[in-house]
């Protein structure tokens, strides 16, 4: 058994959530009594197996209170990210049918929120207030729910990722935390930073995970490249989590800043969530040792892959093998692909899915041919050893004078630049080739935009890249539209280029 509530009954004092601004600890023991009260809430409520709650919160233990007294409500548990205005919260918290929410009064967009009169909305002070009215013994009726997050939206509305919630007792071994345990030998002597928002999938699956497990979590309100460092060394972290952007901002930062703190307690490093450029991978294991583990997967759960350091080293740009599910490469039509050719990347065997009110969007995912086969949407080719190498998303391909372009390939070289960044590539509207490559570059510093760095960054990527990858001209924005799980919202900034105009990215 591995829970929480295990752990509790063990240890209770021991730290389950510790805040890096010193603002909360919340011990096993507390979270197990928060969590058993919440669960009588929520049976009161009038709440069952099967319905959906919501959170509306800032990174905080609260967030951990209010998803395990869902999880032992047999409740889908929907986090909605911070930074939505209230129509995008609104529009969430209808398609997903949660029946409560509960937010946090500071959340910008909250005045904005506008739900069905059957949603009640909590604040988390009321939450609280309502909970300690109920006694701490577990509710009669368990039985084990999951969260069912919603994706970013790149290029769209969000879908929300809806699995077929476990079988069993609440405190069963989950299949993510045997994958943690077994693949990262995570246990109850770790100590976990977790530096991200804990609205994305990947946080707050590792966070819950390593609750199942019995490490500390120690959660950064937000992140900051050195108050990361700090936090690894203050708290003894033993392992961490983090996307490619938080790689890039670490390693800007003076080395001499770098060598200040003691990193010496990591031993394991985990990347996932959106490309890593090689020369920025190449670098945090020349920092960090061979400690970095990436994998590639999605919230739908569909399958995933894994590669150590010493894998990566040989295969340079790699995602790994296989280690859950099989993998396909497969052309537009569902055929099957060769070692070497590049088409779009299926698994099969791993969990079925649905995008929650949107047959379409879950048809589409499906293989044409082999429907049992699901695809995440994008692009890559499997080497001879089965090894993965992504291309691109393949919503962001740009189509120039009838040639398939990939911007990934031109972003990773512009954002090692010393004076990027971050960096977006599309295609901007051109009226002979239907598409041009564009770059929208966010500086370092501000005042260095303009005319001179832009011819500088394209004669960088004439010296390395084929002519027609790159970029005819530089746009500069003081700060893309990027999430802070390293997801960017190029939706966002194709729309400025395309308005008014037909695009091939629709929904």
């Amino acid at each position: 058994m591995t829970h929480p509530r295990v752990h509790a009954l063990h240890h209770p004092d021991k730290p389950a959530v510790i805040m890096t601004d010193g603002s909360a600890t919340l011990t096993y023991g507390e979270l197990e009594d928060r969590a058993n009260r919440g669960a009588r809430l929520l049976r009161a409520r009038g709440i069952e197996n099967g319905d959906t709650v919501a959170y509306w919160l800032g990174n905080g233990p609260g967030i951990f209170e209010v998803y395990w007294a869902a999880q032992r409500c047999g409740l889908y548990i929907t986090p909605i990210a911070t930074a939505l205005t209230g129509e995008e919260a609104s529009y969430i918290v209808a398609n997903s049918g949660a029946k409560l929410v509960v937010v946090a009064p500071e959340m910008a967009g909250l005045s904005g929120l506008d739900v069905a009169p059957n949603v009640e909305v909590l604040t988390f002070k009321e939450w609280r207030e309502e909970c300690a009215r109920h006694r701490p013994e577990p509710i009669g009726d368990e039985s084990p729910g999951f969260h069912m997050v919603y994706s970013s939206g790149t290029t769209g509305r969000p879908k929300g990722v809806r699995l077929t919630l476990p079988d069993g007792g609440v405190t069963d071994l989950h299949m993510l935390a045997a994958k943690a345990r077994d693949g990262y030998g995570i246990g109850p002597n770790d100590i976990y930073l977790s530096p991200a928002p804990l609205y994305h999938t990947a946080p707050l699956a590792f966070t819950t995970t390593c609750h199942r497990l019995g490490s500390t979590v120690v959660q950064m309100p937000k992140f900051e490249p050195e108050a990361a460092l700090a936090a690894i060394e203050r708290y003894g972290a033993t392992i961490t989590q983090m996307v490619p952007t938080m790689f890039v901002r670490m390693l800007k930062l003076p080395e001499q800043l770098r060598g200040r703190y003691d990193l010496s307690s990591l031993r394991t490093v985990i990347h996932a969530a959106a490309p890593c450029p090689v020369p920025v991978k190449r670098q945090m294991i020349e920092w960090l040792g061979p400690i970095i583990h990436e994998y590639y997967g999605g919230s739908e759960g569909n399958g995933s892959t894994a590669i150590s350091s010493e894998e990566w080293l040989e295969k340079p740009g790699s995602v790994g093998r296989a280690n859950w599910g099989t993998l396909h490469i497969c052309n537009d039509d569902g055929d099957e692909l060769s070692a070497g050719e590049q088409g779009i990347v299926y698994f099969e065997g791993g969990w079925d899915f649905q995008y929650l009110g949107d047959d379409d969007k879950t048809r589409d995912s499906r293989n044409p041919k082999h429907p049992t086969w699901s695809a995440l949407g994008d692009v890559g080719y499997l080497d001879e050893d089965g090894y993965l190498f992504l291309t691109d998303r393949r919503s962001y391909m740009i189509i120039s004078g009838g040639v398939n372009i990939y911007p990934q390939e031109i972003e990773n070289l512009l954002i090692m630049h010393p004076e990027v960044a971050d960096a977006a590539v599309i295609g901007v509207p051109h009226p002979e080739f239907g598409e041009e490559v564009k770059a929208v570059v966010q500086p370092v510093e501000l005042d260095a935009a303009g005319p001179a760095l832009a011819e500088e960054l394209i004669a960088l990527c004439r010296q390395n890249l084929s002519p027609i990858k790159c970029p005819r001209s530089v746009d500069f924005d003081p700060a893309l539209p990027r999430l802070d799980n390293g997801k960017l919202y190029k939706r966002l900034i194709k729309d400025r280029y395309w308005q008014g105009r037909s695009t091939r990215i629709s929904g």
